[in-house]
């Protein structure tokens, strides 16, 4: 079994970037190429947690950090991140989208196709998935 991490902590995001680089890439291309930052709130670390995640050159890059022109900000508290990313739970996302805990700045459209596509996962998407949870403690 995998070392398990914290959500979104420097050795759980370590842990990531090899699973990154030893899985085999999806044959396929994200359908959607967005360039995105995210601000998770309400972190158990010191401050809030900044990432960004791009698809324009054809690969799902999550990374530290923002990028420079996103198409689109998200923030969103920690929990719900976590119940995103990790438990794949769109109807927690619905949720939290309806209930004003997740907030977009810039093109909303490419959010909501990001959100459809993640509705029928590429099995090759799906083990990728199941390998962060793996790496994710509870």
């Amino acid at each position: 079994m995998a070392t398990a991490y914290p959500f979104l902590s420097p050795d759980w995001m370590n842990a990531a970037r090899a699973l990154r680089d030893t899985m085999p890439r999806p044959a396929t291309a994200p359908p959607v190429a967005v360039r995105m930052n995210l601000v998770v709130t309400e972190s158990p670390f010191d401050t809030d947690v900044h990432g960004h995640i791009d698809t324009s050159d054809g690969d799902v890059v999550i990374e530290d950090g923002h990028l420079e022109g996103p198409d689109l900000t998200v923030t969103v508290d920690y929990e719900t991140a976590r119940a995103i990313f990790i438990d794949q739970d769109a109807a927690a996302a619905m949720q939290a989208f309806m209930g004003g805990r997740i907030k977009v700045d810039g093109d909303l459209s490419k959010m909501l196709a990001m959100q459809a596509s993640a509705a029928a996962p590429d099995p090759e998407v799906q083990g990728i998935a199941d390998a962060l949870r793996a790496i994710t403690a509870d």
